[in-house]
């Protein structure tokens, strides 16, 4: 049998989208609490109508420049929703939420 070279050859490409927000008030935290997308800037500094929806890639959400664990929040096109965590966030604490999109081609 001869010897085959098989070439592999995949790239992945990719887009991110970030939306800020500065919180007016304190914001208590319970299981269920919605941030409307409204409430935050686009990267043109002007209000975001819709959060894209990610179909191949992920959302990242910090909080103060803190990277927040993947189940804490869910992302949908009108809300960021905060899942099973309580607490309370400052007033003047910066949010962003940053979808990546990524795209394959061979």
């Amino acid at each position: 049998m001869a010897l085959s070279i098989i070439n592999i050859n995949v790239n992945v490409t990719g887009s991110s989208t970030r939306f800020f927000n500065i919180l007016p008030t304190t914001l208590t935290v319970a299981d269920g609490t919605t941030i409307p997308v409204a409430a935050f800037l686009d990267d043109s500094g002007v209000a975001a109508a819709a959060f894209p929806i990610v179909t191949n890639g992920y959302y990242n959400f910090y909080v103060n420049g803190v990277l927040q664990e993947g189940d804490s929040y869910t992302i949908s096109a009108t809300a960021l929703t905060f899942n099973t965590v309580t607490g309370t966030i400052s007033a003047g604490t910066p949010l962003v939420v940053e979808a990546v999109e990524l795209v394959t081609t061979t």
